[in-house]
């Protein structure tokens, strides 16, 4: 993680939508699913309705979902796959840099970095 980009210090509806795409990625929200609403989503997390509506907004202009009016939200095709793939981007631009200099300063070698899980 950047320190200049502690977690603590993002906005909650950064935080919210991190945390949606990774519920994309995973599986929890698949293709066709429908989001929880946004009262239900901020109740569930403690959350201002308009920081979660924000949040989807930003989902919404993405194109990695769509508004049925009056029904809900959901997840559109190809949403997990473009979300992995941008979630990739900035791992390999903002954290791995700093993770593969820590590495080296440790005496880390990526390939003694195998853990069984």
């Amino acid at each position: 993680m950047n320190p200049n980009r502690p977690s603590s210090n993002r906005p909650v509806y950064l935080k919210l939508r991190d945390q949606i795409a990774a519920a994309i990625i995973d599986g929890d929200y698949p293709e066709g699913a429908m989001l929880p609403s946004v009262r239900a989503l901020a109740a569930e997390q403690g959350a201002n309705p308009l920081t979660v509506a924000k949040a989807y907004q930003q989902f919404q202009n993405d194109g990695l979902v769509e508004v049925q009016r009056g029904v809900g939200m959901y997840v559109v095709k190809g949403a997990a796959e473009r979300l992995r793939a941008r979630e990739r981007e900035v791992f390999l631009r903002d954290e791995w840099p700093e993770i593969r200099n820590r590495m080296k300063r440790l005496g880390l070698d990526p390939a003694d970095m195998a853990i069984s899980t």
